[in-house]
């Protein structure tokens, strides 16, 4: 209490003096009143201050009526306010600094990376900036030189370091954060690919035996599983070091496809794979040092829910489609999995469910129905505990398709239903158009099972797409198109009618590429090689399906193996001399969708299909 008072006193003192001083005509300047404050108020005891110079400005108010010098001295008093007005300002980021630093190092010096990773969370409202992040560095080495203890000395040191050193490594780094995309353009196809790669760009930009060490392993499409298991450095500094520049360079390059959202090759969903990517690298740090380092696996693990969290609260979450693109199919499996085991750590929220979501309909793509149903359904039953009614009927709609996709018709048109009706109750257009391009793809399927070609049986089918493609062209949602379309084809293909069935297929695939959504790419080109064999015409069967088989089998979608089936059969039926020979007629359509690299896997591909 007495330190309070005898700051009170020296602050009145500080006042009166500033006030007589302008009074006399010896102070100038606002400058002046400002250094003055500047020189004599010490951090985190403003309170006070204010305290007394509302007493003396609400006296000289009462007095203005009776004492002559009372409205030059309120004058003097309310330039005084003024200025500690701008001293709050321009000193308030030091005492926030100042009071983080100090709640990290209150915390087990076990915990320093998992408080450190906690204060630096992009998700924050205002969070830390380069120059803020300086400022922390600098309170953790002026806190380290007046430590006695020398362990503690020395890990503040270590804090210090890491961070400095994190600047200073992503500032090495920020002049190729995009360029590595530029050396071969035309072949980049996102973190998946064997070429361009980032990683082996970054790694010899870095001096930190950490950093290189994880950039070489990733850019051996190795995963950073193994990294953890090797990685020599466990220093504190490395690992913050290491937080820091993986932070920024995802938000750099998340921020950089954000601002290209009508480039064909660089969009929003390369977005979705880098948070994914960087998501996964912690995730899999995590899941090697839970047993052996707990300390750190915390930490990375934080770091992991962080990315997620901020993945999950875009207002462009891919609550139907959008990952795939920018993935080869074993390395978005690979990233994906490594998610399920980590959201069992977490309780149900909004970010939860987004995340189910997108794991669900990941695995139906692949062809894992019944896994895909499972995550539907929690996905769902946190979405509506936490009345995020986009996310409800998207899983809605998901559940629906995955049904389809298990024979399940009339649940699949029960879903379907259940998604409209909600989507129409709360406004939800997207969710509208989906879920009406989803109950007509379950009536086609319903309808398919029957083996009739009854144009009756599909009549309301083609109805609910035909709604489903008009409203999604409104919204101008191009991937709801796609499907619409292209199950429009699957209609038509269905009732033999593979004129009709063409043109749908055609605006499918052309949409699909589009909106970048490979799997509905592969699907509508399959079909396309179907209906083109309605017809007869062998030449336009190979090519399409070719490209049907290649980015299914790419994204591992099961479906690969049904048109590598119809090519299986062209195949026999033309010989393997001309259909060679179809193919290379086909090359130049073929390469311009899937590169070189792709067309020559192609007879790869289909051996391997007659293999298994």
């Amino acid at each position: 209490m007495c330190v309070s008072e005898s700051l009170s006193d020296r602050y009145f003192a500080l006042i009166d003096q500033i006030v007589e001083l302008t009074l006399q005509g010896k102070i100038s300047s606002f400058e002046r009143v400002y250094r003055m404050l500047l020189e004599n108020i010490e951090i985190g005891t403003g309170e006070i201050l204010e305290r007394c110079l509302n007493q003396r400005i609400e006296t000289t108010t009462a007095q203005l009526d009776t004492k002559l010098k009372a409205a030059r001295v309120l004058r003097a008093l309310e330039t005084i306010e003024k200025q500690w007005l701008r001293w709050q300002a321009e000193n308030q980021v030091d005492a926030d600094i100042n009071e983080i630093a100090q709640d990290i190092l209150a915390v087990e010096p076990e915990d320093y990376f998992l408080a450190i990773v906690d204060a630096i969370d992009p998700n924050q409202d205002e969070p830390l900036s380069f120059d803020e992040l300086n400022k922390l560095a600098e309170s953790f080495k002026n806190a380290a030189m007046s430590q006695e203890d020398v362990n503690l000395a020395q890990d503040w040191r270590q804090l210090s370091l890491g961070i400095t050193e994190g600047l200073k490594s992503f500032t090495a780094l920020e002049g190729d954060l995009v360029s590595w995309m530029y050396g071969t353009a035309s072949n980049f196809s996102g973190f998946g690919a064997e070429k361009p790669n980032p990683w082996r760009v970054w790694s010899k930009k870095v001096s930190s035996p950490l950093l290189k060490q994880l950039f070489l392993t990733l850019s051996q499409q190795q995963s950073a599983r193994i990294f953890a298991q090797i990685a020599s450095n466990l220093e504190l500094r490395a690992w913050v070091e290491l937080a820091i520049v993986l932070q920024y360079l995802e938000r750099g390059l998340v921020n950089w496809y954000d601002k290209q959202p009508y480039d064909s090759k660089f969009g929003k969903e390369l977005s979705y794979s880098t948070m994914l990517t960087f998501a996964s690298i912690w995730g899999e740090l995590w899941q090697v040092f839970v047993d052996i380092h707990p300390a750190l696996a915390d930490g990375c693990f934080l770091v992991m829910l962080q990315i997620l969290r901020a993945f999950a609260q875009r207002e462009d979450f891919p609550l139907y489609s959008g990952v795939f693109a920018d993935f080869s199919g074993e390395y978005l499996q690979d990233t994906l999995d490594y998610f399920d085991e980590p959201l069992k750590q977490i309780e149900g929220t909004e970010e939860k469910a987004r995340i189910m979501t997108l794991l669900g309909y990941s695995q139906r793509t692949i062809g894992a129905y019944e896994k895909a149903v499972a995550f539907h359904e929690e996905a769902l039953e946190i979405a509506i505990e936490a009345n995020d009614f986009a996310c409800e009927i998207a899983n809605l709609n998901h559940l629906s398709r995955a049904n389809v996709n298990l024979k399940n018709y009339n649940e699949a048109i029960n879903y379907s239903q259940r998604a409209l009706i909600a989507a129409r109750q709360v406004g939800n257009k997207l969710g509208e158009a989906n879920a009406s391009v989803n109950l007509g793809y379950a009536q086609v399927f319903a309808a398919r099972q029957l083996e009739s070609i009854d144009l009756e049986n599909y009549t309301e089918a083609i109805r609910y797409l035909e709604q489903g493609v008009e409203l999604a062209s409104k919204q101008k949602d191009w991937q709801s198109q796609s499907f619409g379309y292209t199950s429009l084809g699957i209609a038509y293909v269905s009732l033999e009618q593979p004129t009709t069935a063409i043109a749908a297929l055609e605006k499918g695939a052309e949409l699909a590429r589009y909106s970048r959504d490979v799997y509905l790419q592969g699907l509508s080109y399959s079909y396309l090689a179907e209906a083109h064999y309605g017809i007869e015409d062998r030449a336009a069967a190979i090519t399409y399906g070719s490209l049907g088989m290649y980015l299914l089998h790419q994204i591992n979608s099961i479906e690969w193996r049904q048109v590598a089936g119809l090519l299986s059969i062209l195949q026999g039926q033309v010989g393997e001399e001309e259909f060679k020979r179809i193919l290379g007629q086909g090359r130049s359509q073929i390469i311009s969708l899937i590169s070189v690299d792709g067309y020559d896997y192609l007879p790869q591909l289909l051996e391997e299909y007659k293999r298994n």
